[in-house]
């Protein structure tokens, strides 16, 4: 993000969300929405609300408190026991709101932001200062290349505390310089604090100190954690993730719907995995107050056994996890599986990617303080008032109520054909109804244009755009890799792909014929095989879990269809395979059904001008008498009891129908509007 153009017309509240979106959009900077910003008067202090990213976070996302309220709590005596000196602090500064209970909750390190002479402030969880910040060498560092440019405070309890602590050094700090203030504060294993009476003055401080701290790394020797150890070739790779991310995702679950799990097998995160020193570092402890909020102190080491079983695996790593629990009182959301990768677990999927990039983050700045000397973890007695202290634990349940309701609310689903048509407003439906939509089509611009389109609107990581052709096994595997990488597996397949040649039986080519049964036969025979693996393990990881595989038939699949015979042979054997499938996949908790819609006059596959199904029904002359198309509509209309075409509402009625259903398998379902009925 570019540095923003600031005017003296800008209100400082204009000021300060433009300066809160460049710093909380670089991942440098800020992760998982963790740092606060704020501006200040004389009178009054504006500073971020908990449970706001600073990357997106609006005008009325600040609390304005009264600054004689916060000086007044900063040189008060509060008890000196922690739990009631937290409960005493937390509402000193809801006091302070100048709206009062109307007001949101304001960052717990408002009195830090307030002592500070700047009238902007911006604490940031930088990773090149926490390398150094973490590392047992951090405070002569920081003062042989700072100089006295800079303040270093020590690790003590955030909020009121770390305020007395800081004014109690900023105090000295002028007794000895005679400034009000340094360039920057380097918190122990906590980030950066800078401030500036303008946004510019605030950035070229921060500027600097990146600066020369970023050249003193460079000249540290590389690699501190040794030579790797083995590695798997790709193919062991692949299929190690295939097996363990939907385990994962079932082994986790507190509840019907499984977890979303990413996987990261990034460079940084693999030298970690793979070094003689990985298990012994993830294991000394946390780095910071965000790691053990978003990751929980402790990542599961999991060893892979390529030659091993599936069923043996994902029992040996039921038991790892269990073995965690009863240790840490907690399930892991950090996985660590050497020659693998890490694993991330959490209810959606903004979650699971907070934790991979918190995680991540932390591997970075332990692999730079390792290079500087040796890292320095959080001391138990922090770690243990992190966990359980009220201020993260009220961040985590406004984070938990923000989650997604709705019929596909924790599922997640992928459609094939989505690039338009029926496929795409399925994918809307779903996305609407709080589900996770994954775009699969031949089209591969135009499902990833629309997958981005739906996350725009719903929220990043709601859609994902993948190419595929669904009469290719080599593509449907690799679609469907992509797809467990990214949320750990999926819930419901949607085969929605098919394409139509309408043609009398004495003239349709060979061609045509093999090209309708490749997409509308094999495709859907071929994204079943790919599929149920996947559906299978996570079934083995959480025995009373279903999936469901959904066949977008049509109405051409009850009853023949004149002049169109590849095309309902096609979905006349679809049934055949829906039938036989759900008899064979039930053992795996796999729901097999078909849905059988009538027309979509409305999609492209009936109305497009050059190649719908109108056109081609007019220039075959199968309805007779018909010179336009709008003759051939009408006439298709005038078959329906209920005069209307398909809509896709119809459709995504039956798709949850069928999701909902936990005793119904191997049927038909027609949405048709009478014009087809059963038997």
């Amino acid at each position: 993000m570019e540095w923003p153009t600031f005017s003296g017309k800008q209100s400082p509240i204009e000021q300060l969300v433009e300066l809160s979106h460049f710093y909380g959009s670089d991942p440098r900077m800020v992760i998982a929405g963790g740092g606060n910003t704020s501006v200040k008067d004389d009178a009054h202090l504006w500073v971020k609300a908990s449970g706001y990213a600073l990357s997106n976070i609006p005008a009325e996302g600040f609390v304005q408190l009264d600054r004689a309220a916060l000086q007044k709590l900063l040189e008060s005596q509060l008890p000196g026991e922690r739990d009631a000196r937290e409960e005493a602090f937390k509402q000193a500064i809801m006091a302070a709101r100048v709206e009062g209970d109307k007001a949101k909750r304001p960052s717990v390190e408002a009195v830090l932001h307030h002592l500070l002479p700047g009238k902007f402030v911006v604490h940031s969880h930088a990773t090149l200062v926490n390398a150094f910040g973490c590392c047992d060498q951090g405070q002569e560092l920081i003062e042989k290349i700072l100089s006295d440019a800079a303040i270093w405070i020590g690790n003590v309890d955030p909020g009121f505390v770390l305020a007395q602590t800081i004014a109690e050094a900023l105090a000295a700090y002028q007794k000895k310089t005679g400034r009000k203030a340094p360039r920057a504060i380097v918190l122990q294993n906590h980030g950066l604090v800078v401030a500036g009476d303008t946004p510019e003055q605030l950035k070229a401080d921060t500027d600097w100190v990146l600066a020369r701290l970023g050249d003193y790394l460079q000249k540290q020797p590389e690699n501190p954690w040794g030579t790797e150890k083995g590695k798997l070739d790709a193919a062991q790779t692949q299929a190690q993730i295939n097996l363990l991310a939907p385990a994962l995702r079932g082994l986790l679950a507190d509840g019907p719907a499984l977890k979303i799990v990413s996987v990261d097998d990034s460079p940084a995160i693999m030298e970690l995995l793979n070094s003689p020193q990985g298990q012994s570092v993830a294991a000394s402890g946390p780095l910071s107050p965000d790691q053990i909020v978003y990751c929980k102190s402790f990542p599961l080491w999991f060893e892979p056994q390529v030659e091993q079983a599936p069923e043996q695996t994902v029992k040996r790593l039921g038991q790892a996890i269990e073995k965690y629990r009863q240790a840490h009182q907690c399930d892991p959301r950090v996985i660590l599986v050497p020659s693998v990768g890490m694993f991330c677990a959490a209810d959606d999927w903004a979650g699971a990617d907070a934790v991979r990039q918190v995680y991540a983050d932390a591997v970075q700045v332990m692999h730079d303080a390792a290079r500087l000397g040796q890292v320095r973890y959080l001391s138990e007695d922090f770690r243990q008032f992190i966990e359980n202290w009220e201020v993260e634990s009220y961040r985590r349940r406004t984070s938990a109520a923000a989650a997604s309701r709705g019929r596909a609310a924790g599922k997640v689903a992928i459609i094939t054909g989505a690039a338009q048509g029926f496929g795409l407003e399925i994918s809307q439906g779903f996305v609407a109804e709080g589900g996770v939509a994954i775009l699969t089509d031949m089209n591969e611009a135009g499902a990833c244009q629309a997958a981005r389109q739906l996350c725009d609107q719903a929220g990043a990581g709601r859609a994902l755009g993948l190419a595929v052709n669904v009469a290719s096994t080599a593509s449907l595997e690799k679609m469907i890799h992509a797809v467990v990488r990214a949320y750990g597996g999926f819930d419901v397949l949607i085969s929605n792909a098919g394409v139509l040649k309408a043609g009398s039986v004495k003239t349709l080519s060979e061609k045509d014929f093999d090209f309708v049964t490749a997409v509308n036969y094999k495709g859907f025979f071929l994204c079943t095989q790919r599929a149920a693996p996947v559906l299978a393990i996570q079934r083995l990881a959480k025995s009373d879990y279903f999936s469901d595989i959904i066949q977008i038939n049509s109405k051409s699949g009850l009853q023949g269809s004149n002049k169109n015979g590849a095309y309902a042979g096609g979905k006349f054997g679809g049934i055949g395979l829906v039938q036989s499938f759900a008899m064979e996949l039930v053992e795996d908790g796999v729901k097999v059904n078909a849905i059988c819609p009538g027309n979509f006059f409305d999609g492209p596959l009936w109305s497009d001008p050059k190649n719908g199904l109108f056109m081609q029904y007019l220039n075959t002359g199968k309805v007779p008498g018909a010179k336009t198309i709008a003759d051939v509509k009408r006439f298709y209309e005038a078959k329906v009891p209920m005069n209307r075409g398909c809509a896709t509402a119809d459709v995504m009625k039956a798709i949850f129908y069928l999701m909902d259903q936990a005793y119904e398998t191997g049927q038909a379902l027609p949405v048709t509007g009478g014009q087809v009925m059963l038997h």
